[in-house]
């Protein structure tokens, strides 16, 4: 990995990533969002077959884009690169092709629900807040806050959050469908687990199949699963076969109906 403080490791099929930056209550500055797109794209090419998002110390999940990271960068670079590679290694995260599980651990505010946002579960413990203060601070939720985390969370729920300021503790969080299960602090590594374990027990291909569908049916990632669906059709047919031989041998190809 790029950064050390995006930890990644990968054992009996299980992707773990970690933030690990707990003395700025793990706030993501832009070697982070390198580090973590990276992390995904290792994760794509390994046998993992579920992934488990955590951040490290307990008190915050993830404080979401590190001030000091962002307030002194011109309105230029500021949509360029940071709201832009931002959006690229979150919209990896949310487009993995094996189920991404949440641990909030600990707060999870601003970037910080929009990180968490980008899994298929987010398993919250008790002490944990969460909320999008972003327009306290003058600035718009921009890791796709006001998107997927409408789509995901519903429209009403983020006006609650971002344009007045709301607040969630943890079992509010549940009852409003922020998060999916609320589990003792201290507690979370072990659900995430029974968790990924439920998962290895289902088909690893049709539950890739399944989370591309649904995230077709949320908007999120319409384009890939199309064509990605169609490719792997092709990809099965006579016709590659046919195909491939013709040119390998320099010779018309033949398809049959």
């Amino acid at each position: 990995m790029s950064d050390p403080r995006v930890g990644l490791s990968i054992e009996d099929c299980v992707a773990r990533i970690t933030l690990r930056r707990p003395e700025k209550l793990n706030a993501i500055d832009e070697d982070m969002i390198d580090a973590l797109l990276q992390a995904c794209r290792i994760i794509e090419r390994s046998d993992a077959r579920v992934a488990i998002l955590a951040g490290e110390g307990g008190k915050s999940f993830c404080a979401g884009g590190d001030i000091d990271a962002w307030s002194n960068l011109d309105a230029d670079t500021f949509s360029r690169r940071w709201l832009r590679d931002g959006h690229g290694a979150f919209d990896a995260l949310a487009r993995l092709t094996v189920p991404l599980i949440a641990v909030l651990n600990g707060h999870a505010l601003g970037g910080g629900l929009e990180l968490a946002a980008c899994a298929d579960l987010r398993i919250a413990e008790a002490h944990v807040k969460i909320g999008q203060p972003e327009p306290g601070l003058g600035i718009i939720p921009g890791w796709s806050g006001t998107q997927r985390a409408s789509r995901r969370f519903g429209t009403q729920l983020v006006r609650r959050m971002a344009l007045f300021g709301e607040v969630y503790a943890a079992q509010e969080a549940l009852a409003l469908g922020l998060v999916d299960q609320v589990v003792a602090t201290g507690e979370g590594a072990a659900a995430a687990d029974a968790a990924a374990a439920r998962v290895l027990k289902r088909s690893p291909r049709a539950t890739e199949l399944t989370k591309m569908l649904i995230n077709a049916a949320e908007g999120e990632e319409n384009e890939r699963v199309v064509e990605a669906l169609a490719g792997a059709v092709a990809a099965a047919s006579e016709d590659l076969t046919e195909g491939l031989a013709a040119y390998r041998q320099k010779r018309p190809a033949h398809f049959g109906k």
